[in-house]
């Protein structure tokens, strides 16, 4: 019995709901199943692949929703969860009792786990710590800007490590462990250790671009890093440079796309009131209400550019009327 899992790659809420997910079905679906977990990113064009829908079950965690009927189980709390109106009305059609979804959850490793214990009597206190950090990590709880760019906690770390992680089999590898392990065993496992301390270091670095590169007008910072290899930054690091900010706007680059990335400061002196996920929605992204982003392809620099400008003023603008 193979069941494929789908989950949201370079991504530390992505990585625990699939650890958490296939603990789940072990424990109260059937024991006797092999996983293979398959990373799935944002990017412009088809989001999914129906061949590569290849289990004797498929499941999607933390992603948008597909209305394959070769997938029968789904989790996620995204606000723009579903990609039409269409797929919105095939889930509430849905009658199989193995596709959830719940936006106001900070993290899709708490929903996962939530479901799974009122519906189908799953224990999740073994997985407990997992379940409190991705909430910490997926819902900026961080008491202060300082402490989630000193990036102390091995939760931390290892979000750092999976947000960078070039190696496609690195997730596969990495998912069984969040399943069994503590958070401390695991960033000690050889294979993530040997990453650290290049990964921190480029952390630095990183923090000293961004001081330079940041412009910060009525509440909103601006920046464009994609003449670096920057795209996993630490994306608390301009709150932590301009503290009296409202609203983030960055480009990045990758090899295959150019990613706009919009966010809200969890600390802001003001309480942000724009819905983000809306506005990236317009540009074919989305997100959450406080965070959201949009990817273009890699040849289009100058559109995911115009984007960036285009969300800067509305955000200023917002930001000037109230």
């Amino acid at each position: 019995m193979k069941v494929r899992v789908f989950y949201h790659d370079k991504c530390f809420d992505g990585a625990s709901s699939a650890a958490l997910f296939s603990r789940f079905y072990r424990e109260r679906i059937r024991g006797d199943v092999e996983f293979v977990f398959s990373g799935l990113l944002h990017r412009a064009g088809a989001l999914f692949n129906e061949n590569d829908f290849d289990g004797d079950e498929n499941a999607i965690v933390d992603f948008k929703y597909s209305s394959s009927p070769k997938i029968t189980w789904w989790f996620d709390h995204h606000e723009s969860a579903f990609l039409t109106p269409e797929d919105a009305a095939h889930f509430e059609q849905d009658q199989s009792n193995q596709k959830f979804y719940d936006p106001d959850f900070k993290s899709c490793t708490s929903f996962l786990a939530t479901i799974a214990e009122q519906r189908f009597g799953f224990n999740p206190a073994p997985v407990a710590e997992l379940v409190h950090w991705t909430d910490i990590i997926d819902g900026a709880l961080y008491p202060d800007a300082r402490t989630a760019v000193e990036m102390k906690e091995p939760a931390m770390k290892l979000t750092m490590v999976i947000e960078s992680a070039p190696d496609s089999n690195f997730g596969p590898r990495l998912i069984p462990l969040l399943a069994s392990k503590s958070l401390a065993e695991i960033i000690r496992e050889p294979f993530i250790a040997e990453l650290l301390p290049p990964l921190l270091q480029r952390h630095e670095r990183s923090i000293g671009i961004l001081r330079e590169r940041i412009e910060c007008t009525d509440g909103t910072i601006f920046f464009d890093v994609t003449d670096h290899d920057l795209e996993g930054y630490n994306k608390f690091v301009p709150y932590y440079l301009h503290p009296e900010s409202i609203y983030s706007v960055g480009l990045s680059k990758s090899s295959f796309r150019v990613k706009v990335s919009v966010g809200s400061n969890p600390w802001a002196p003001q309480e942000p009131v724009v819905n983000l996920a809306k506005i990236c929605e317009r540009y074919g992204g989305g997100g959450h209400a406080r965070v959201g982003a949009i990817s273009f392809d890699v040849t289009k620099h100058a559109e995911a550019s115009q984007a960036a400008q285009e969300i800067v003023a509305e955000l200023r603008a917002a930001v000037r009327g109230r």
